[in-house]
């Protein structure tokens, strides 16, 4: 913050860091349309959903589409979708990365730099009041389904070990088995679970449940404090899993396996 009396610079990122700060939302901004890319072609333009007890996760639950003329996964990707968008860290993670929104702490986003110019103009801040960003509001609505997710994911698991009748081990099955993990990790770690759980108490001793709830709320927070680390590597298991898939479906690779 500029001391009382002297001119705010008026310029996007003219405050004072030195650093190579633009390297973090860069970084998100690739990423993020690199997985954006990949999963609207896997969605959109893939119709196979599965390799004999691999089920995609883009395709879990499995929906027989029938006559429908559209690929089965649009119909419910937009649980993930929306449980992802809504997120807390990725909201921070796209505003930054794609709207300057601000480019980082200590940067000053375009549009304020633009308020204080001497011009004056520059759009009025709304924050998340009016659509599409109003709908960040529906977060909660996203994490309960997004926990039925997770219980089928691992339904999903389950049956991947199932291998000609009886239970067999493959590449497949360790990928599903990882990526269910990394979801499962991603999900328990909400900010609104966390707050579900035991954030709105102010006496765990006096409230139903206290000690159980305490346990389950310090779970949560640890697993809090990585969320952003759990929301990257659960993105990119479902990426590799998937791709595995289309990989086996093609012939392209083998799925050494292990029956027993």
């Amino acid at each position: 913050m500029a001391a009382p009396g002297r001119a705010v610079p008026a310029g996007p990122g003219a405050l004072h860091r030195r650093d190579r700060w633009w390297v973090y939302p860069t970084n998100v901004a690739l990423w993020l349309s690199l997985f954006g890319a990949y999963s609207f072609w896997t969605i959109v333009f893939f119709q196979r959903d599965s390799y004999h007890q691999y089920l995609s996760p883009f395709y879990s639950p499995l929906i027989a589409a029938g006559r429908i003329p559209v690929s089965p996964a649009l119909l419910i990707f937009w649980i993930p979708l929306g449980f992802r968008a809504t997120c807390y860290y990725y909201r921070k993670a796209y505003y930054r990365a794609f709207f300057q929104d601000p480019p980082a702490c200590a940067i000053r986003e375009p549009r304020l730099a633009a308020r204080l110019s001497p011009t004056g103009r520059g759009r009025r801040y709304r924050g998340e009041t009016r659509l599409p960003f109003v709908l960040a509001n529906l977060h909660r609505l996203f994490l309960y389904l997004a926990i039925a997710f997770v219980v089928i994911f691992v339904i999903d698991t389950v049956t991947a070990f199932s291998y000609h009748g009886h239970i067999g081990i493959g590449l497949g099955t360790a990928l599903i088995l990882v990526n269910t993990v990394a979801l499962g990790l991603y999900t328990f770690s909400c900010h609104s679970l966390r707050h579900l759980i035991g954030g709105g108490l102010d006496c765990f001793s006096c409230a139903f449940a206290g000690r159980p709830r305490f346990q389950l709320w310090r779970l949560t927070s640890w697993l809090n404090l990585r969320h952003s680390t759990w929301a990257w590597i659960s993105l990119t298991t479902v990426i590799l899993t998937d791709l595995y898939i289309h990989l086996l479906q093609y012939g392209v690779v083998h799925d050494p396996h292990l029956g027993f």
